[in-house]
């Protein structure tokens, strides 16, 4: 059994409808033309690389949720060594104290992203734990701040270094931003009702509270206009911690700090995600893909392992399965953020890195059926997928593994008749005839022998 089969069996398929996030019909068009434009930009894209780094890599657990005693049941299941609650959240926010990923090396990350077919970073700034991975003036829990021994180096500052490299090889910014701060006094104030019991909200009531509610407010309006005015220009900004929303209690108004980004941005989109309305110009499923295609602009977060955060020996998934998640995604309208954790040391894993090449070899060959290209119906039919770009339709037969079967012809669901049928990478002008229900195309003979291919791909015109 081959390495990626044993692979794929072990790896849970990612499955529709398990993770919340806003519906179609909920969705706000915006009225500004630039937006609107920066908007068809963004779904040309279909591929780009999500991180979450931060202290917590060193400990290869899950990220910030292991603060909240509410979400202990699940955030909590891989601390393994005798501690209690309170010792837990001391140890966490003294984590600072030595991250030092002397390791990094921004501008290999970028050549090796834009290298393998990723248009765009979106980069974790900021998790729910507070900690900044940017030269923030608002708190010393930052990378830059002088009890985190990364603070002397050259790439210290790294959000700008990132941002910086992936923008010099073409790369599109989006900025991860997390609405809620679990370290900051403003939002987990000590001595409030709540008393050492955390959750994800803050510790006192809002309307309560006013005075420190507008604390962190302001709090949070300086910290976002800090990347969006010191870090270059930024494609979205990806704000996370749904609960924080301008409908309920949490209202931070963001309205009034996107505005104010925009007067210096006018680009930016924003994705205020699960939240619906004007600031959630696109709509983010997380570890699920939709069950039908979405005609509004859409990306779905998935990670290339089983965690967001770096976590030691884990399973990834295989080129093939990978590829199928962003052939599908994008038959249905949109893009993939795979996400990788880094190291603590500040490589990424090895692993991930001969994952991301290997999807770069073969979007080498087939890129042109993936990016800039939009729906085309009947989108997804089991294991075939369409899409278009302009008079071309494209479409994608998937094999689930390499044993699977390569039938002498391939039957597609399309009711268009074509002038010309070609197999990208192989030959042109295949035979092919009407059926009852599509078409069915005849493969060249050289494609019936051998492993299966991850796809086979049709250029019809």
């Amino acid at each position: 059994m081959s390495e990626n089969k044993l692979i794929e069996e072990e790896q849970p398929v990612v499955e529709a409808g398990v993770h919340n996030y806003s519906s179609e019909d909920k969705w706000v068009k915006p009225e500004d033309p630039l937006l609107l434009e920066r908007l068809e930009w963004f779904k040309d894209q279909k591929l780009g690389l999500m991180m979450h780094w931060g202290p917590y890599s060193q400990l290869g657990l899950v990220e910030s949720w292991a603060l909240s005693d509410k979400d202990a049941e699940w955030s909590r299941d891989g601390i393994d060594w005798d501690i209690d609650a309170e010792e837990l959240k001391r140890q966490y926010f003294d984590l600072n104290k030595t991250f030092n990923p002397l390791r990094f090396q921004p501008d290999l990350w970028a050549d090796l992203a834009a290298d393998n077919g990723f248009k765009y970073l979106n980069f974790t700034t900021k998790h729910h734990d507070g900690f900044c991975m940017w030269d923030t003036h608002t708190t010393d829990y930052r990378i830059t701040g002088p009890d985190c021994p990364f603070h002397r180096h050259k790439y210290a500052d790294i959000t700008k270094n990132l941002f910086d490299a992936f923008r010099a090889r073409g790369l599109g910014i989006s900025a991860y931003f997390s609405k809620a701060d679990w370290h900051t006094p403003y939002y987990w104030a000590p001595g409030m009702e709540a008393g050492s019991f955390t959750s994800r909200g803050p510790s006192y009531n809002p309307k309560e509270y006013p005075w420190l509610w507008e604390q962190f407010v302001q709090f949070t309006h300086q910290q976002i206009m800090e990347l969006m005015t010191r870090y270059g220009r930024i494609d979205v900004l990806w704000l996370d911690a749904g609960w924080v929303n301008d409908y309920r209690d949490q209202n931070i108004r963001l309205g009034e700090v996107v505005e104010e980004a925009r007067k210096i941005q006018p680009w930016l989109l924003s994705a205020d995600r699960t939240v619906g309305g004007p600031y959630e110009n696109l709509i983010t499923p997380e570890q699920t893909l939709p069950e039908r295609a979405l005609h509004v602009p859409w990306e779905s977060c998935i990670t290339m392992g089983t965690s967001f955060s770096f976590r030691y020996e884990d399973r990834y998934k295989s080129v093939r399965q990978l590829i199928h998640l962003l052939v599908e995604i994008v038959a249905k309208g949109g893009n993939l953020a795979l996400n990788i954790g880094p190291q603590p040391d500040g490589r990424l894993p090895e692993t991930a890195i001969s994952r991301m090449k290997g999807m770069g070899e073969w979007l080498k060959v087939y890129g042109d059926a993936i990016y800039g290209t939009r729906t085309c119906e009947p989108y997804s039919v089991q294991n075939v997928h369409f899409t278009q770009k302009g008079d071309t339709t494209y479409a994608f037969y998937l094999y689930k593994d390499e044993q699977e079967e390569v039938a002498g012809e391939v039957h597609l669901p399309l009711q268009t008749e074509p002038s010309r049928i070609d197999l990208i990478g192989g030959q042109e002008m295949l035979d092919y005839r009407r059926t009852e229900n599509g078409i069915a195309v005849r493969l060249p003979e050289r494609e019936l022998h051998g492993t299966a291919p991850i796809a086979h791909v049709f250029r019809i015109r």
